[in-house]
């Protein structure tokens, strides 16, 4: 291994690598991943047929004088979204769904659009060739309006066609980075070496396509922020904790940054640890990497990791480290509707320490960042606070 540590001795990992044996024992017993776990993807002859019989159908309608339709899952509906502790948020098989009509005045160009971009899907699949959905929305501006409209009809057609949307060869721009001890190699043949040091590497926009994937990390820690990853580098916490992976979503994680650490999770079956602020939102987006979203609930089984812990920063923490109250923020009712929205949530009840730091942060009206431990001291995060929550086992 080419990689140099210089971390702390491997004594100092002994809860991690307890709670990494623990991780195991589970997925061996097959209690932590659902059957044929991983990443699951559709071939391009499957996706093909996928889509000829959806303008087959079309055909069929036209031909009966009927105005053609597409019947698409309603993802917009917590009643059609169950949960399994070892997947995350999913649809249920028998869900209502929405018609995109082409004889009503409301859904026709929606309708239209989905044609469209099923073309553009086809023709992409059929020649092996790669878009990303910026190049699909500049095909014609005007036309979609904005690029909102392209990311739903992908999403939308994925979920009509039950295909993962790596599979339609429609590529995300990526806005997440990588750091640490990890090397890979992309699909065009560039070697990609993540360092300990202060640069850190963007996420592949094609994470289907990168092998050859070498670690020795003891844990990889998503960190919910950039400004807070940024900081870990400055203050040299990849090498201090070496050998260690970090990842950042840059906030709510884009569809790549979810997928790399799916992938890692994948093959390496390493600890993921999350270090978020104590607020709902912070909460909202490690339980969008561990569960998934309601948006994307029909490809849970390739998003998310369920194996993810919650490191910090947690409201009880707040108190154990008597961090002054001046520094803390009051929730707004916005953050209080927020927070009662993620405790009604399904995975709520099979993480009752969870509910319980949430109960904490409910009861004082108070949320933090992160940067609260600043107080303390300037390094306190990368110094103080983040090796004894690994040497100690400080996660839920």
């Amino acid at each position: 291994m080419a990689f140099a540590p210089m971390g702390p001795e491997a004594s100092f990992f002994a809860v991690v690598d307890q709670h990494k044996a623990s991780l195991l024992a589970t997925l061996s017993r097959g209690g932590g991943e659902p059957a044929g776990g991983g990443t699951r993807l559709a071939s391009s002859s499957e996706v093909l047929a996928s889509i000829e019989s959806v303008i087959q159908d079309i055909i069929t309608s036209v031909a009966r004088n009927e105005a053609p339709a597409f019947t698409i899952d309603n993802r917009s509906s917590w009643e059609n979204i169950k949960f399994e502790d070892s997947v995350g948020l999913q649809m249920v098989s028998h869900c209502t769904t929405r018609k995109i009509k082409s004889d009503s005045p409301k859904s026709v160009k929606n309708f239209a659009l989905i044609l469209k971009i099923l073309s553009m899907i086809y023709k992409l699949v059929q020649s092996n060739t790669y878009a990303t959905k910026r190049d699909i929305y500049y095909t014609d501006s005007q036309l979609f309006g904005n690029q909102t409209v392209v990311d739903n009809i992908i999403n939308d057609i994925s979920c009509m066609l039950k295909v993962p949307r790596m599979s339609l060869h429609i590529l995300s721009t990526s806005k997440g980075l990588i750091a640490g001890n990890l090397r890979y190699m992309e699909e065009d043949g560039t070697r990609v070496h993540c360092t300990c040091g202060s640069t850190a590497v963007a996420v592949p926009s094609n994470i289907q396509g990168i092998q050859n994937l070498i670690t020795d990390a003891k844990f990889l820690l998503i960190v919910e922020k950039d400004a807070t990853f940024q900081r870990l580098l400055d203050d040299n916490f990849c090498n201090r904790m070496s050998p260690c992976i970090m990842v950042t979503g840059k906030g709510v994680p884009d569809l790549n940054t979810r997928l790399l650490v799916k992938k890692l999770w994948d093959t390496f079956h390493i600890p993921v640890f999350a270090l978020v602020d104590a607020d709902p939102h912070g909460i909202e987006i490690m339980c969008i990497y561990k569960y998934g979203s309601k948006a994307m609930s029909f490809e849970a089984h390739n998003l998310t990791v369920p194996a993810i812990r919650w490191l910090g920063l947690l409201p009880s923490d707040i108190k154990r480290l008597n961090i002054p109250r001046d520094t803390l923020i009051p929730l707004t009712k916005r953050d209080q509707m927020k927070l009662d929205s993620v405790l009604k949530r399904p995975y709520i009840t099979c993480q009752p320490f969870w509910r319980k730091e949430m109960e904490i942060m409910a009861d004082s009206k108070m949320k933090a960042e992160i940067q609260a431990l600043t107080f303390l001291s300037s390094d306190y995060l990368s110094r103080v606070y983040l090796p004894n929550k690994l040497k100690f086992g400080g996660w839920i």
